[in-house]
């Protein structure tokens, strides 16, 4: 079993759930030599909490450690793949409390280095909605397979949320161009125009998704385990320092935006909205 999540992570004791409820709402699963990791908070769309992104850091290593492990599949159950980071959490943080606001940009590091360090490949299997944080850890998939009723985005900024790692995570896929389009305006993609701007590698029938994204992975499986292991360490010597950059410029301006407030608002406008 995977220990606890370090204290100084736990933003909003109210919203958390407790640790062996923690341990469900991410699953490890095998089909032959590909692991499959499922988020697994349907009701919330699969979005996560600092506790969830503990135990999905502690699976991806596992299946990282598994030489019976060839291919990841990265999935959400439900009708979303992630939508992101949970609001009730992060709309309670104190933005003269610096530690605990740098450990949470600490936290999503972890998760996006622990997929970028995988030797092996990844495929997320986009079973819906990803979005926000659940948009960028899409993004980090060496393959991406969605269906046309799939819709990506970056919607931070409606609500009140800088996008930094975000600018980070789309760049090399998007551009100048489309980065700044996401980013500034929060709107999400269907499939068909995730597929054509390239943030989906194929798209299938819904009801296909996770199986084929299972059998692209098994072939990603059976080729060379060496060759394929030194191109994506070299793929990830490429992203290693924009990626330290983006996180260092998340905390200054995450600070600088919680000290004015509009995070909170917007954040507590937006749950206000949906209690409705």
């Amino acid at each position: 079993m995977l220990a606890r999540p370090p204290e100084q992570l736990i933003v909003s004791p109210e919203s958390l759930l407790t640790w062996e409820e923690t341990l469900m709402t991410v699953l490890l699963d095998r089909d032959g030599p590909v692991a499959v990791i499922t988020l697994n908070r349907p009701e919330k769309l699969n979005a996560w909490t600092a506790e969830m992104r503990e135990r999905l850091i502690g699976l991806l290593h596992e299946a990282g450690a598994d030489p019976q492990v060839r291919a990841v599949v990265l999935t959400g159950a439900g009708r979303a793949f992630c939508a992101g980071q949970d609001l009730s959490e992060t709309a309670t943080i104190d933005p003269d409390d610096h530690a605990a606001s740098d450990a949470w940009i600490d936290g999503f590091d972890r998760l996006y280095r622990a997929v970028l360090d995988l030797d092996k490949p990844t495929v997320a299997a986009l079973n819906g909605v990803a979005a926000g944080s659940g948009f960028q850890y899409a993004l980090l998939a060496d393959l991406r397979i969605g269906h046309a009723g799939t819709r990506m985005g970056q919607p931070e900024v409606l609500s009140g949320i800088p996008s930094i790692t975000g600018i980070w995570a789309m760049w090399n896929v998007l551009g100048r161009a489309k980065t700044t389009e996401f980013a500034l305006t929060g709107r999400l993609v269907d499939g068909d125009e995730a597929e054509r701007l390239g943030l989906l590698t194929r798209l299938v029938p819904q009801e296909q998704v996770l199986s084929a994204a299972v059998a692209q992975a098994k072939e990603l499986a059976a080729l060379p385990p060496g060759a394929v292991a030194l191109t994506k360490g070299r793929l990830r010597e490429l992203e290693r320092d924009a990626l330290a950059d983006a996180v260092t410029a998340a905390k200054q301006v995450h600070a600088g935006a919680y000290a004015t407030g509009e995070p909170q608002r917007e954040m507590a406008r937006f749950l206000r909205e949906r209690a409705r």
